[in-house]
């Protein structure tokens, strides 16, 4: 059988290549060095393996260890010294590359223009390797607490789902792994646990002894060697392998065979001479630091909401004339060809007020919100008027007055409610009727009773839900019964300005906000698959919970009602997640 002889210490079986592994170990102990040698193997023993390399290490194990000669011929996709740039769109595309041609290679992502361009790339490679592999693969991921964190934000989420389904499931797919790092506390502790093979090399620091604490812990190993660890020489580690290996020993690894950019430079007489203040033109420093400043300015957001900050006072300070008094004109309602005429009115407006806007330097958010201007004059019965006015502004010194908000991802009008007048708001909204409105406000299609009551907070048969709705149709501010319940356009005078749903990324995030923690989990599995769907045991087992057990059952019931979800046996999340 085929061995990966790692040390004249230890060999372990080729069968490692779908094995789970982790390399946990202070800065200079060692760690690059021992996964080195592990590709050294796996390449000699014709086993494909792919390494993420964040920090620009592992381009050398295309030369000898001397540098002088050829090492491993194998593509460094990334990096300064690669053979094919990356980018952060390319994830998928790298995966189908190593999955069709069992390809062995290095991943260097270190010159990508920011973490979220790293995070991208490697959930969509993570994604797609998960999905398509099928034959023994095995994974290096240095730094692996930046991808893996114990407390991930927001946008790591899923990049630590993609992750961690490889370490946990990865093997039955013919992927294995090792978790590279020397920051052992804030390693994701469900994901570490599950590494099979643990590593461990000299360690310092008490959190990071207590994070091999809790693995021993979880395999039920001896404490009694926690005290070596900070007492290990370079190279050296202990290997606790309770199932793969079945044994528990000590060993000094060999050193590896291809060159080691991680050692520490010497001195010889060939480096370069240090400058001193003579040899620097500061003159040239000073301007270029000048530009720089200048650019960090002109990007930096702080600055930006000074610029509006400042608009916002000189609009202020504008005196607003006195309100004409109006008469009051019953309008008739529109044609088909004059709405088509208004239609194309309101898109030059738009047009106009964006070219304005850019050259008074607003930033691009106020465009946004203004383009919201168009659809308020296709739905309003005084659209005419409107149209009007928005010219008017054109020609006046003042900043036009930010338009009511209205949802940007619906062109459906809200219902008005049949009046023999225009019905001004009048009076302030209670609490719950303002919750109710704004909720209507983001759904002009309308929303179930059912579903208003779920986005309110409000149980849908009780009597203060009863009566905020009973009011509102009072008021004329909303219509429909227990099918369907739509602001209208009094409503949403009475509302004023509110949040619209926020897009993207951002409306995972404001519905992670209101779910429960199954929910959530639930959610989670689903997006992360997309656009797949799974079987409602698969969605239950991925989340952490016993399928078909009432918690679970009931999340789903209620992402199905708010159309989070689709779908019964089988789960797919809502393409509107997406838009």
């Amino acid at each position: 059988m085929t061995v990966l002889r790692l040390s004249k210490d230890i060999t372990i079986p080729a069968t490692a290549v779908t094995e789970t592994l982790a390399i946990l170990a202070a800065r200079g102990a060692g760690k690059s060095n021992t996964a080195a040698v592990m590709a050294e193997e796996m390449f000699k023993a014709k086993l494909p393996f792919v390494v993420v390399d964040p920090v620009r290490a592992w381009w050398c194990l295309r030369s000898s260890r001397d540098g002088k000669g050829p090492g491993l011929p194998i593509p460094i996709f990334g990096g300064r010294r690669g053979d094919v740039p990356l980018e952060r769109g390319g994830g998928q595309l790298i995966a189908d590359l190593i999955v069709d041609q069992r390809l062995s290679c290095v991943l260097d992502i270190s010159d990508f223009e920011s973490e979220a361009a790293k995070k991208q790339f490697l959930l969509d490679f993570a994604r797609r390797l998960y999905q398509r592999n099928e034959q023994p693969l095995h994974l290096f991921l240095e730094e692996a607490d930046d991808y893996i964190p114990q407390k991930p934000m927001k946008d790591e989420l899923q990049l630590l789902r993609a992750w961690e389904n490889i370490v946990r499931r990865g093997r039955g797919r013919g992927l294995g792994m090792t978790l590279i790092t020397q920051r052992s506390a804030v390693i994701n502790k469900n994901v570490l646990t599950q590494c099979q093979t643990l590593i461990a090399m000299r360690t310092t620091g008490p959190q990071d002894i207590a994070a091999i604490e809790a693995w021993l812990k979880y395999h039920q190993q001896g404490k009694e060697i926690l005290e070596s660890l900070a007492g290990l020489e370079d190279g050296q580690a202990w290997v606790w392998s309770p199932h793969f290996l079945k044994k528990t020993v000590r060993v000094r690894f060999r050193l590896r065979e291809t060159f080691d950019s991680g050692a520490t430079p010497k001195m010889s007489k060939e480096a370069k001479k240090p400058a001193t203040l003579a040899d620097v033109d500061l003159k040239d420093v000073q301007k270029k630091m000048e530009a720089t400043i200048e650019r960090a300015k002109a990007e930096d957001p702080r600055a930006l909401k000074a610029q509006i900050a400042e608009l916002k006072r000189q609009a202020k300070a504008v005196p607003v004339p006195a309100a004409a008094k109006v008469e009051k004109i019953e309008v008739p309602v529109l044609k088909d060809s004059q709405v088509k005429q208004l239609t194309k009115a309101a898109e030059k407006v738009q047009k106009v007020l964006e070219r304005w806007l850019e050259a008074s330097g607003t930033v691009q958010q106020v465009v946004k919100d203004l383009g919201t201007i168009s659809r308020e004059i296709f739905t309003a019965a005084r659209a005419k008027d409107i149209v009007k006015n928005e010219l008017s502004r054109l020609h006046s010194p003042r900043i036009p007055a930010a338009p009511v908000v209205r949802p940007p991802h619906s062109s459906r009008t809200p219902t008005k409610t049949p009046q023999t007048g225009h019905q001004e708001a009048s009076g302030k909204l209670a609490g719950g009727e303002r919750k109710i409105l704004t909720a209507l406000a983001h759904y002009p299609d309308g929303r179930t009773k059912v579903q208003a009551a779920i986005l309110t907070g409000y149980a849908h048969g009780g009597g203060g839900f009863i009566n905020y709705l009973g009011s509102l149709r009072t008021k004329g501010y909303l219509t429909g019964g227990n099918d369907r319940l739509r602001i209208t356009e009094t409503g949403l005078a009475a509302l004023g300005e509110y949040h619209p749903l926020p897009a993207g990324a951002d409306l995972l995030d404001h519905w992670r906000h209101q779910l429960s923690k199954a929910e959530c989990a639930a959610l989670d599995v689903l997006v992360s698959v997309f656009p797949e769907s799974l079987p409602v045991a698969v969605v239950a087992e991925r989340a952490g919970y016993t399928p078909g057990t009432g918690g679970i059952n009931n999340a789903f019931s209620r992402l199905r009602t708010l159309e989070l979800i689709q779908g019964y046996s089988e789960l797919k999340a809502s393409e509107t997640l997406f838009d």
